[in-house]
């Protein structure tokens, strides 16, 4: 019932679900970009995985579990992909000094990273916050009452100097990105029903979860023996026994 409210109440009339309409969850609306953000998640968590040993089983299942949902969101490739795909190839190679691995770009005045992950290729990109006035607190300035009648001395006069006088600013070039074309209703709604995890906002929540507790399992290190073994018995469940 959730998913059919979610696809009536934000779904264009070319079958698009519009970004930032309610999904039936409370605080959780429509993601903008679910596929490219989920194989991201993925490439990432399998990448941090390599750190762990190959014989950990927590590396074994995360791995056949992340590689299970990858494939599937991968498999639904949005209309018009390869040939975007193209356009964007093109930007990379006319913009060399641009778009650099673990570097930053002007992107329409947001700071884009092309990130390597895997076999693919991601630009994240960071908008800047929106200010707003009402919450600014004050600078501190001091109000030195009206100005000075009369001549200036030497030094007074250089300080208007610097005042007034324009520095030229270099204006850096920016590059116009094409966002990545979005995938259907229709395919996220497949999406959910292949992985059995909710909705494919729910999906994600749940990637950016588990590439968080990578970082925590490697540093807990769960594989290793534990410097005090446990009291014989200490691990056996209890059973029913019949007299």
């Amino acid at each position: 019932m959730r998913r059919t409210l979610r696809l009536l109440a934000g779904v264009k009339p070319a079958r698009y679900l519009e970004a930032g309409n309610p999904t039936g969850l409370t605080g959780v609306y429509t993601h903008n970009s679910p596929r490219s953000t989920l194989l991201y998640l993925y490439n990432t968590t399998l990448d941090k995985l390599k750190a762990a040993p190959e014989s950990s089983l927590y590396r074994q299942s995360i791995e056949a579990l992340t590689k299970h949902r990858m494939a599937i969101v991968a498999a639904a490739e949005p209309p018009g992909y390869k040939e975007w795909q193209e356009r964007a190839s093109n930007i990379l190679k006319e913009n060399p000094d641009g778009f650099k691995v673990q570097s930053e770009a002007a992107t329409d005045g947001a700071k884009a990273q092309i990130v390597k992950r895997g076999n693919g290729v991601y630009l994240i990109r960071t908008d800047p916050p929106k200010k707003d006035e009402r919450y600014e607190e004050w600078d501190g300035e001091v109000d030195e009452g009206g100005e000075l009648e009369g001549l200036r001395t030497e030094a007074e006069r250089q300080d208007l100097e610097l005042l007034f006088t324009r520095t030229p600013v270099e204006i850096s070039k920016k590059i116009q990105w094409e966002p990545e074309p979005q995938i259907t209703a229709d395919q996220v709604e497949e999406i959910e029903q292949k992985i059995g995890a909710g909705l494919i906002e729910e999906v994600v929540q749940m990637a950016e979860s588990e590439l968080k507790l990578v970082d925590v399992m490697l540093q807990s290190k769960p594989w290793e023996e534990l410097e005090e073994k446990p009291a014989e018995g200490q691990w056996t469940y209890f059973d029913r026994t019949s007299a």
